[in-house]
């Protein structure tokens, strides 16, 4: 057992020593290697910048919560379309026979 932490071997170290051992299987070396990668390389990522226009964070998120409560403005009607029932008879006839 090691006393100092000097001596002590991280898990890291750990894991370096088993991928660059080539008497080891390449398979367990593959293992170590994919794992002291998220450790040795850095991730790259998204950080998105929020311009608030001279308002506070808390009073844009009041305005959004609010917007998210009130009911979404429905489209004004357009004008009915009829259509002759045997138009509707093309391809639907052979879906209900194939599911029905």
């Amino acid at each position: 057992m090691l006393d100092s932490e000097e001596n002590e071997i991280t898990p890291l170290d750990f894991l370096e020593a088993v991928y660059l051992n080539p008497s080891l299987p390449l398979g367990m070396r593959m293992r170590a290697a994919t794992e002291a990668a998220k450790y040795k390389h850095p991730r790259v990522s998204a950080v998105a910048h929020g311009i608030f226009e001279g308002k506070s964070f808390a009073k844009q998120l009041e305005r959004a919560i609010k917007r998210s409560q009130s009911p979404l403005p429905l489209p004004a009607p357009g004008p009915t379309i009829e259509h002759d029932p045997s138009e509707l008879r093309g391809p639907m006839a052979r879906l209900e026979r194939r599911f029905g």
